[in-house]
């Protein structure tokens, strides 16, 4: 799996995100603000990015509007977003603003991992809100 950018401020779910999706051929690479990733991900040039629904200064769901916008006015490389839900209920927002795909928190190394090469493939992913806890 090639590199993975993620935007979060809490570290357990970096540390949970690095655990699962780094290896010898993966870096997880880790932006603490919603306003840092689209020139990280013009650095970068990640495979994937993850966004927290939750990051202090912009969230998961204003960080996907930009980069959606980057993609569509062709200044960023279009690359797949994959959203860490809180709860159920977040799964509108979600849909509404159209991210590649989705999964509920807490989260653990076998749907990351699931997520990540479904939308590494090309496909959506969109976790079952039964099994947000």
């Amino acid at each position: 799996m090639p590199d993975v950018l993620i935007a979060t401020d809490a570290d357990w779910i970096f540390e949970d995100v690095d655990q699962a999706l780094a290896d010898e051929d993966t870096r997880v690479l880790r932006v603490r603000r919603g306003r840092d990733v689209p020139e990280a991900v013009r650095k970068v040039q990640p495979a994937l990015v993850v966004l927290d629904l939750q990051i202090g200064n912009m969230g998961g769901i204003a960080t996907a509007l930009h980069l959606e916008q980057e993609f569509d006015a062709g200044t960023l490389t279009p690359v797949p977003i994959l959203l860490l839900l809180d709860r159920p209920a977040d799964v509108f927002l979600a849909r509404r603003y159209g991210v590649d795909g989705w999964i509920f928190k807490p989260l653990d190394a076998f749907r990351l991992r699931r997520a990540a090469r479904t939308l590494l493939a090309g496909e959506d992913y969109q976790e079952s809100p039964a099994l947000a806890s």
